[in-house]
């Protein structure tokens, strides 16, 4: 049985984890926070252009661009999002095993014809581990979502499904749908599948940060109706009935690039609040058991400290019986 100076120095010790742990908890919170509005900020813009989109489809349904070209596939490229650094629960875990696994499906075409686009420190470490051909440094993208780069990214991988130096791109990344919830995704990225980006899940929950299911639904329990249901928008009809210069094709061949480097973006700002989220999680469990492990630690101390008493009690009268 451990004496009583050790246990005492192991509740300092745990005394001192939890708070380090409780600390980084609320930072993930607030950063978590912040990536929620930046999703807020990015959907107008997302809306908006789908329901260019859209219009357009309806109107010329036969349209074609290059860059909804299938054909046969040689070269791939893979952008994957991790984070750049660790203590986030399996969020890091759950990319790479799902990169490999996609890895592994190419894997007939060699190394040498899979790129892969490392967003974060994580996937570049593991791909140079791996030996795969890396496109670049893109870590900061991780802490620092930039639009900017986004579109230099899907330029350039758009210029090289041009050029048919590749012939598919993939995106692997976390949908973040709530604080609670972050799914695994996969997504092809070229060639462009107008129809079901548009109609892809894009549900999500940016009105809290609260991370456990419980928690989620006792909110909607407590919303009134009026608070809780956004007003609807009434449903426009599209009007197919415009004209177009200089003509069709051209309006695709610029608003496609949009399309893509939304694409990009949206998934880098889901990455980014998935692992703020995932992070928040982990840090609030890892406080849960320093508090569950601080309540079975305080309980044995005072056991040995009652037996110790109790113990030089019996000698103290044993010694007075015995004179």
């Amino acid at each position: 049985m451990p004496s009583l100076k050790e246990i005492k120095t192991r509740i300092a010790s745990v005394n001192s984890t939890r708070k380090i742990t409780s600390a980084m908890k609320m930072v993930a919170s607030s950063k978590l926070h912040h990536a929620q509005v930046m999703i807020e900020n990015m959907l107008p813009y997302e809306k908006m252009l789908e329901h260019i989109l859209k219009s357009f489809l309806a109107a010329e349904a036969d349209s074609q661009t290059p860059y909804d070209v299938e054909r046969p596939v040689k070269r791939v490229a893979l952008i994957v999002y991790a984070s750049n650094s660790s203590l986030c629960g399996g969020f890091n875990a759950n990319i790479l095993k799902m990169m490999q696994n996609t890895i592994e499906e190419y894997e007939h075409l060699g190394k040498e014809n899979i790129i892969i686009y490392p967003i974060g420190r994580k996937v570049a470490e593991k791909v140079a581990k791996l030996g795969f051909k890396s496109a670049g440094n893109f870590s900061e993208l991780a802490d620092k979502p930039n639009v900017q780069q986004c579109i230099t990214i899907a330029q350039e991988l758009g210029e090289m499904f041009l050029k048919e130096e590749v012939d598919k791109v993939e995106m692997i990344y976390h949908h973040f749908k709530s604080a609670g919830s972050q799914i695994l995704t996969r997504k092809t990225f070229l060639p462009i599948d107008i129809s079901e980006e548009l109609n892809a899940d894009k549900e999500r929950d940016l009105t809290s940060n609260l991370a456990t299911k419980e928690a989620q639904e006792y909110l909607k329990r407590r919303k009134s109706p009026k608070t809780s249901t956004p007003k609807q928008e009434e449903v426009k009809p599209w009007n197919d009935n415009f004209i177009v210069e200089p003509d069709m094709q051209a309006i695709f061949d610029k608003l496609i690039p949009k399309l893509a480097h939304l694409m990009l973006y949206t998934a880098l700002l889901d990455s980014n609040a998935s692992e703020h989220a995932a992070r928040m999680v982990a840090m609030q469990t890892a406080t849960d058991n320093a508090d569950e492990l601080l309540r079975e630690l305080n309980l044995q101390y005072n056991k040995s400290r009652q037996q110790a008493i109790t113990s030089e009690l019996l000698d103290i009268v044993g010694g007075t019986v015995n004179n």
